[in-house]
């Protein structure tokens, strides 16, 4: 995997420009590696509506969730989609609006320091071998291309937004990423 360290781009993923992004603070770099799960409309796979969620575009007459969403201004710095596709919608540099209210291990605003990535799936149903190949290839990238990176712990948003989120769900395989990574998981 090929990453442009000074754009923020990997060169093997499909670009899709999302506007829900902005500047990092002052002095703070990504440190923390946050893993959601996503399906549009919940359940369903494929399709155009997780890129047109975050390029606002989602068309609310299209199906009745949609109308619940359709005004949300979201974004993620990654999608895998089942098939391993890998999508980039915001520069790994800046900062993507994925984490909402959060707090990791004390540390309010995970949107601030963290790149979060997104998987195709829901948290009951088991997401797919390519999807696990693709996340620890741009996981391991990801720490040898940005030294605040290099070690740092990789969690679901649920680690990060428990009270309000439970993605990646109890269908992803924690130990089977981390046995991939050869690193131990690093839990609050």
């Amino acid at each position: 995997m090929n990453i442009d360290v000074e754009s923020g781009f990997i060169r093997e993923a499909r670009q899709v420009s999302s506007p829900n992004f902005d500047d990092r603070p002052p002095g703070c770099c990504a440190d923390l590696i946050i893993v959601h799960g996503i399906s549009l409309p919940p359940g369903e796979f494929s399709g155009e509506w997780i890129d047109r969620l975050f390029t606002n575009t989602v068309d609310p007459a299209a199906h009745p969730y949609f109308c619940e969403i359709a005004d949300l201004r979201v974004s993620s710095h990654l999608l895998i989609r089942r098939d391993g596709e890998l999508v980039q919608y915001v520069p790994l540099v800046k900062r993507a609006w994925h984490a909402g209210i959060s707090c990791y291990q004390g540390r309010e605003q995970c949107n601030d320091y963290s790149i979060g990535i997104e998987l195709e799936g829901t948290d009951e149903i088991p997401y797919t071998d390519r999807q696990y190949d693709v996340l620890g290839a741009v996981v391991q990238a990801l720490q040898a291309a940005f030294p605040s990176l290099a070690d740092a712990p990789v969690v679901g948003h649920c680690d990060v937004a428990g009270s309000r989120k439970t993605d990646p769900g109890p269908a992803f395989d924690w130990d089977r990423l981390f046995m991939q990574l050869a690193m131990p998981r690093v839990t609050e």
